[in-house]
């Protein structure tokens, strides 16, 4: 590697990849560079049209609107250039038993009392048998999404939309085109070319891919977006793959788009099925269906039978299947070589994760950039902090199977039956105890979240938070009607979600 002994940090990156995730690191970097163009950093990507991308996932939660302020392109030509619509929540069919649904939703589910969350109060006296209601009552998401309606966040915080937030769902491949050009406008070069051949250092460092042309790329800093081969991040550095199918028994995904059949919903239905679940994911000109499941519980063929009669309407596209294995890069990140997307590791698109874990895994390493040669105690932070979101990310999803009280199938007997991770077992625990839900500040699931996944699955506490009895229970039953008819009032006044999406409020400044 050049000598950087002056700590200025690496200065040429190379990814190898491209897709989504390759596309967001080379969008990401290159505005990040651009703004010092004297700086001498470069940004290189190489991808291979014959090899392809995976992008099966069109759909996002909050934090991606994070991601396109970091870029500071507009909101309302994003959305435009890529199909996008927008999601307020995922509705969940069949999870705890057929016939049932539930909701998880973004945003808030009321304000605090005495810094106690308000659905604290609502477990308390609904399970005394107070009139409180349904929980989603106090989701001005979920009111809005049953009536296929959207507003934007309102920055009063005494407003119902105050505590609003909303993600996207987007066409991918539209995404990537998107990136593509953004980045090539701030200075990345691009490589078409597939990589044959990797040079290391006397240090263990990479520093360089030869290509099938011949050509030899060189660089500082290696980012793999190569899916889940890791070409670098594997085959070259060495990082083993922890493979995490005992508690993810999800395999394979059939996907296939489908025409739009009327309306525009803001929010993405799973349906539990007989091995796994389906998604459906409206754009602005298509819906994007898929079937994630266990090839253990059912063969592809009756999989793909399944899949065809649950969209209900005739596919746009061959359904294809594709094979994946739940669980995470043991480093991440090991010397000059980061690793994101598939190649870091894949949890399945239950809860729309995958894109965030890219951008967040970007935006940590910004934080960790070596001054100089790569540092190993930035690296093992790093990784640290990595694996505890992916840890927390995977409980949540298994929330969402082990608490089911479906047994009609030997896929649903298995994940309800099946030894939990230490860290689930607990929170589930303190739950069903007493009514807490112990999130840390910075984990991506809050607190509502679990709330509302451990309500829809049909958990209760057998007690409550201690600290909900100080307040008397007319003034908890008062805050909670007046923040339920607040949020009635204000979701009849909003537009429809397609009529939003046409509308001057969103377009205008896309011309």
């Amino acid at each position: 590697m050049p000598d950087q002994s002056m700590g200025d940090g690496p200065k040429k990156f190379v990814i190898v990849g491209g897709g989504t995730s390759g596309w967001m690191a080379a969008s990401c970097l290159a505005r990040l560079f651009a703004a010092n163009p004297n700086s001498g950093h470069s940004v290189t990507l190489v991808e291979s049209e014959v090899i392809g991308t995976v992008g099966v996932g069109e759909a996002t939660i909050p934090t991606i609107l994070d991601f396109i302020s970091f870029l500071k392109v507009d909101q309302a030509d994003f959305i435009r250039k890529t199909n996008s619509t927008m999601k307020l929540a995922i509705k969940f069919r069949d999870w705890r038993v057929q016939g049932e649904d539930y909701w998880h939703p973004f945003g808030t589910l009321g304000p605090s009392i005495e810094n106690r969350p308000l659905f604290n109060y609502w477990f308390a006296r609904n399970g005394q048998g107070a009139t409180t209601g349904d929980l989603m009552d106090l989701s001005i998401a979920i009111q809005l999404a049953e009536q296929d309606k959207f507003a934007l966040p309102d920055n009063d915080p005494r407003s119902p939309l105050g505590g609003l937030k909303f993600a996207l769902h987007f066409d991918a491949g539209l995404v990537a085109k998107y990136l593509h050009d953004y980045a090539v406008g701030k200075g990345c070069k691009r490589i078409e070319g597939k990589v044959i051949d990797v040079a290391k250092s006397a240090d263990d460092a990479i520093s360089s891919i030869t290509l099938e042309s011949g050509e030899t790329v060189e660089g500082d800093f290696f980012i793999d977006c190569s899916g889940f081969r890791g070409l670098l991040i594997e085959k070259e550095m060495g990082s083993p793959y922890e493979d995490w199918s005992e508690w993810l028994p999800c395999n394979s995904a059939i996907a296939a788009p489908t025409q739009l059949d009327g309306a525009t919903h803001p929010y993405t239905v799973s349906t539990a099925r007989s091995a796994g679940w389906t998604w459906r994911i409206p754009l602005q000109s298509r819906t994007g269906n898929g079937y994630v499941y266990s090839n253990r519980f059912i063969s592809d063929e009756d999989a793909k039978t399944e899949f065809l009669a649950a969209i209900g309407s005739e596919s746009l596209a061959e359904p294809r299947v594709l094979r994946f294995t739940g669980g995470m890069r043991r480093e991440i990140w090991r010397g000059n070589c980061l690793s994101l997307g598939l190649a870091s590791g894949f949890l399945e698109p239950l809860e729309s994760t995958s894109i965030h874990l890219v951008f967040i895994n970007l935006f940590r390493f910004l934080d960790h950039f070596p001054a100089s040669k790569p540092d190993p105690k930035l690296i093992d932070r790093f990784n640290r902090l990595a694996a505890d979101e992916m840890e927390e990310i995977r409980d949540f999803l298994v929330l969402h199977y082990c608490l089911s009280e479906r047994r009609d199938s030997e896929f649903w007997r298995h994940v309800t039956s099946m030894e939990l991770p230490s860290s689930l077992q607990q929170k589930i625990d303190l739950f069903e105890e007493n009514g807490r839900i112990l999130s840390h500040h910075d984990d991506l699931f809050t607190n509502i979240s679990w709330a509302a996944v451990l309500n829809g699955m049909g958990s209760k506490p057998s007690a409550n938070d201690p600290l909900t009895g100080l307040i008397p229970d007319d003034f908890k039953d008062n805050v909670m009607r007046d923040m339920q008819a607040q949020i009635r009032s204000t979701a009849a006044a909003a537009p429809s979600h397609d009529e939003f999406l046409a509308g001057a409020q969103l377009l205008a400044k896309a011309g």
